[in-house]
């Protein structure tokens, strides 16, 4: 039994992942994404450092459970800059936002 040589795969054709999305015209749409994936991350992490309960949060922040729960979920993208500053003072961080 002979082994065939293995074929090597050209990556010529092979461009990147923004420019894959940029053709298909989602690239805005995941750097949204994920930027409020991190965004919430950071959040949650503060409130496990302060050891802050999202009821906890909730109550500081004067709003309800179930916009913290917005607030902490990466995939609702739907939460102002207001409360995004509001929850960040509130966990002893700021937010900087900068056009690149």
């Amino acid at each position: 039994m002979t082994k065939r040589p293995k074929k090597t795969r050209s990556t010529r054709r092979l461009g990147t992942l923004d420019d894959f999305l940029a053709k298909e015209g989602k690239r805005e749409e995941f750097e949204a994404v994920a930027v409020k994936e991190v965004l919430a991350w950071q959040i949650g992490e503060a409130m496990k450092a302060n050891k802050m309960s999202r009821q906890g949060l909730a109550v500081r922040m004067k709003t309800s459970r179930s916009q913290v729960r917005r607030l902490l979920d990466p995939k609702d993208g739907n939460v102002t800059l207001a409360t995004l500053q509001r929850a960040a003072k509130i966990v002893g961080r700021s937010l900087r936002l900068e056009l690149v």
